[in-house]
């Protein structure tokens, strides 16, 4: 699922909240606050798609084809995704 401005927008406001609430953070400057939490979600959001990407290209890449939607697509891909993902330590 790709995160749009608003998306990403909206669960920086959702986070700062649940964090207030929670008693975990405050925070002085609450527009600084909300922009560094857009920043880090937009850099997630960046970080999955270009796994998604890079995990896609793996399977199209292989010897034989692999069918998109069929078991073993889906275990490649999770594979190649999280691999990626922790390869960028997320």
């Amino acid at each position: 699922m790709r995160l749009t401005e608003s998306r990403i927008s909206h669960l920086s406001h959702l986070l700062r909240n649940a964090l207030r609430k929670g008693g975990l953070a405050d925070f002085p400057d609450d527009p600084a606050a909300h922009r560094e939490g857009k920043a880090v979600l937009a850099s997630y959001a960046r970080a999955e798609e270009d796994a998604d990407t890079l995990a896609r290209e793996k399977i199209s890449r292989l010897s034989r084809r692999v069918p998109e939607g069929g078991r073993e697509w889906d275990i490649l891909y999770r594979k190649y995704f999280e691999e990626e993902l922790a390869r960028r330590k997320l």
